[in-house]
């Protein structure tokens, strides 16, 4: 996980594991339900059940992304801190 915090971590790779079994749970279910009637409808309906789990993988990498940048941005800010105050801090010249 790209995360530095261990328990966040851990939940949200636990919350994505879930995620993904929902988009299998919907897709199979959602499948098994309509090849009865129709190949093609069973195909667009396990597509449409997949998409709520999809929804909740998308939205569980947007919280991972803008958590990653977040963290490099501290990092940054660090660095650039200290560039600060070298450069404000007199120089001995003869």
């Amino acid at each position: 996980m790209r995360l530095e915090d261990k328990s966040l971590s851990f939940v949200v790779n636990f919350l994505l594991g879930v995620a993904w079994a929902s988009v299998i749970i919907g897709a199979v279910t959602s499948f098994l339900s309509f090849y009865h009637d129709s190949f093609l409808f069973a195909l667009i309906s396990a597509f449409v059940g997949a998409i709520p789990g999809m929804v909740a993988v998308l939205l569980l990498e947007v919280v991972i992304t803008i958590k990653e940048k977040h963290l490099e941005l501290k990092k940054q800010t660090a660095l650039l801190q200290q560039l600060v105050a070298q450069k404000d801090k007199p120089h001995n010249l003869p």
